[in-house]
């Protein structure tokens, strides 16, 4: 800002010289005018705008309360009306001296006896031209008369009877027709141009006074309308010279009027320059005024502005404000006092640091705990509003992060609707007057998936922090790893301790029929033989079933290889045949998948085979297999319109003998269920909207497998 302030004052002072030679030198007004008017506007609006600028500034440190800018404005008054009031004084004065003394250089008489004078030459001139206009129409109208064989001859007659020194006829098109010339004239004229010849056709009379070397000369041009139609029109052109005497005494007119308006053009530019010069030095001074408030407040206001900072720091917690104690004066022994008062407040707050790190240390570590663990951990306090979620109880009962912090636990329902019997049960147990631990098995269904949680809940020691801890952990994987052992070891069993004894049981029914069947009346051996076929079906369906639970027990393990599965899916098509409720929805350039080509074959039947039974008494079956690139996944789908699944069947969809089936064992998607996790993947089973139920099974590519094997490697 200083730097601009100096070069705008040695720019306005270089200005002002400028200014003052020019008014004393002529040729150089009369040459520079122009830029020197230029230049004095952009100065006097860079002044404004800079004195504008200024008092912005200052506003803003009003309204942001900043101190010593109210100790600035009183100084900018004061300054300022010294200066303002005798300045706009002589600048009034100034500009009424200047203005009335260049006025009396000159004669407002002569002004008007010019004009005048200029008026009286210009009607001069447009009388004799409309007495030329008026004999060019008298002349076309005779012409029009005539034959244009004697047009020629009655030209020069009407030319020699009404004076004019050329007159010529010309086509419609600009040619020359016949030409008459006195006083010995020779040249040919010139003919009109093309916008002439267009305004004639149109009936219209064109007149105008030229100057050239032979003086000024009056030119009209008129229409010969001629009576015969098989003749064109033609155009009469006249040219008459203005008399000498008053060309000259019009010429003379104008130049001295030009003159006239040049020196009344030079008046109203001194004019301006003068006030220009009188307003950039009236600028001046506001502007040295203005700065010179500004400077003298800074310089008294800077050491008090440091103490406040200083104090303002300190209210922030900044004990770093050290002022250095420039004088011995008052405010040198306030900066002085007020910078051991600082160093006091440092030392104590050291001290508080210390020991809020310590806590926060202890703090920081118990939240990093409570985030690495595996169970939900939330904490009450006494009035049963939470105070604290780690991320695993979020995730646990489906909420968003932060959701339930300061929530009471009747208001849970809320935010989940799902969680009200949690709640409640929570709620209840906290209240019985019995304390120590207790825990509960709790099914919640969460994102439409049901999760079985086990969950513990203690009250904390009364005190400050008194309040209540509930921990939750997810056991729904462990129950279905344990029903998944188990029924492994009931297929076993099974097939080892039920499928021996039915060999010797059907081969005997049987050995009975054949030896007594004879040897019995007719109603008795066809008793046997319903009775024997009974103990062979049955048989027959128990050997079915224990076969399907050995195959259960026993899944192969996946040899992992690099799997094409569009190709897979057309290969198990084949053996459908040409099944007109199948469709593929197959994604062309499938990523590869990694996978056991046997055991993903068997995947695939069974879920057509699932999506068959479920439509055997559908009027309009069909069946969608489809597959796409689900992010880092590839997915098949397969799809029906029957009727979908029950809730009850829902939550035991994957279990062994759970099924809809009038027949059946039940087997079928628990099978396909191993098989999938075997390929480290996922099967997921749901109802459609629109009506039917839905399989999605996700496959890793065969790149992120090796990466998967590596990494375990």
């Amino acid at each position: 800002m200083k730097y601009l302030v100096l070069t705008s004052f040695i720019a306005v002072v270089g200005l002002v010289l400028v200014l003052s030679g020019a008014s004393s030198n002529s040729d150089f007004f009369a040459r520079d005018f122009s830029v020197l008017l230029y230049g004095t506007g952009l100065l006097i609006l860079g002044m404004a705008t800079l004195i504008v600028y200024q008092v912005v500034q200052l506003r803003r440190r009003i309204r942001s309360g900043m101190f010593g800018a109210k100790l600035t404005v009183r100084l900018l008054l004061v300054f300022g009306g010294m200066a303002l009031v005798p300045g706009t004084v002589v600048y009034v004065v100034s500009v009424q001296f200047m203005a009335r003394s260049i006025e009396s250089w000159f004669d407002v008489r002569v002004d008007r006896a010019l004009q005048s004078g200029l008026n009286l030459g210009q009607t001069a001139l447009d009388n004799l031209q409309h007495d030329v206009s008026g004999i060019a129409g008298s002349m076309a109208q005779r012409l029009a008369e005539e034959p244009a064989a004697r047009q020629a001859g009655e030209l020069n007659v009407l030319r020699e009877l009404y004076g004019i020194q050329q007159a010529a006829i010309f086509s419609e098109r600009g040619s020359l027709l016949s030409f008459s010339g006195g006083d010995g004239t020779t040249s040919l004229p010139q003919p009109p141009d093309s916008r002439i010849l267009a305004k004639v056709r149109q009936q219209h009379v064109y007149s105008h006074i030229d100057s050239g070397p032979q003086g000024m000369m009056i030119r009209v041009v008129v229409p010969v309308n001629v009576l015969s139609l098989t003749e064109t029109l033609r155009v009469l052109q006249l040219v008459q010279p203005v008399p000498a005497r008053l060309a000259a005494d019009a010429e003379a007119v104008r130049s001295a009027y030009q003159d006239y308006q040049g020196l009344s053009l030079s008046r109203v530019g001194l004019k301006r320059l003068y006030g220009m010069t009188l307003t950039l030095t009236t600028l001046l001074t506001l502007l040295t005024t203005v700065v010179v408030a500004f400077l003298v407040s800074e310089q008294i206001s800077a050491p008090l502005r440091a103490l406040v900072r200083g104090t303002r720091a300190v209210a922030q917690g900044d004990f770093r404000q050290m002022h250095a104690v420039s004088s011995r004066d008052e405010l040198g022994m306030l900066t002085q006092s007020f910078n051991r008062m600082i160093r006091q407040l440092a030392d104590a707050r050291n001290v508080a640091e210390e020991r809020r790190t310590q806590l926060e240390k202890s703090h920081t570590y118990l939240e990093t705990v409570l985030a690495s663990l595996t169970s939900g951990v939330i904490t009450f306090d006494e009035q049963m509003r939470v105070r604290g979620v780690n991320p695993a109880a979020e995730h646990m009962l489906g909420v968003a992060p932060e959701s339930l912090t300061g929530l009471l636990l009747l208001q849970w329902s809320h935010v989940a609707p799902g969680l009200a019997d949690l709640a409640n049960l929570v709620r209840e147990r906290f209240h019985e007057p019995a304390d120590g631990e207790w825990q509960r098995q709790v099914e919640l269904e969460i994102a439409g998936v049901r999760h079985t949680l086990l969950v513990r809940g203690t009250r904390l020691p009364r005190g400050m922090d008194s309040g209540f801890v509930l921990v939750l952990d997810d056991i729904t994987g462990l129950l279905r790893a344990q029903r998944d052992a188990a029924w492994g070891e009931v297929a076993r069993r099974l097939a080892h301790e039920i499928k021996n004894p039915l060999t010797p049981i059907q081969l005997s029914a049987e050995r009975l029929e054949h030896k007594l069947g004879e040897r019995l009346s007719p109603a008795d051996a066809d008793t046997l033989h319903r009775a024997t076929r009974t103990i062979v079906n049955q048989v027959s369906a128990m050997k079915d079933m224990v076969n399907a639970f050995a195959e259960y027990a026993r899944t192969p393990r996946a040899e992992m290889q690099t799997v094409n599965l569009n190709s897979l899916v057309r290969e198990v098509m084949e053996l459908y045949g040409h099944e007109p409720t199948i469709h593929l929805l197959l994604t062309e350039d499938l990523p590869m998948v990694s996978g056991d080509p046997r055991l993903l074959r068997q995947v695939i039947h069974n879920l057509l085979q699932n999506a068959q039974d479920a439509l055997s008494d559908h009027p309009a079956p069909r069946i969608d297999v489809a597959t796409h690139v689900d992010g880092t996944m590839v997915e098949l789908t397969v799809r029906d319109n029957g009727s979908g699944l029950s809730a009850q069947v829902r939550d035991r969809l994957f279990e062994p003998y759970a099924t809809t089936k009038a027949k059946g064992t039940g087997l079928g998607l628990a099978i396909v269920k191993k098989i999938v996790e075997e390929h480290h993947g996922s099967i997921l089973l749901d109802n459609v909207e629109e009506g039917g139920v839905v399989a999605r099974v996700r496959l890793n590519r065969a790149q992120q497998w090796q990466e998967q094997e590596q990494r375990v490697m």
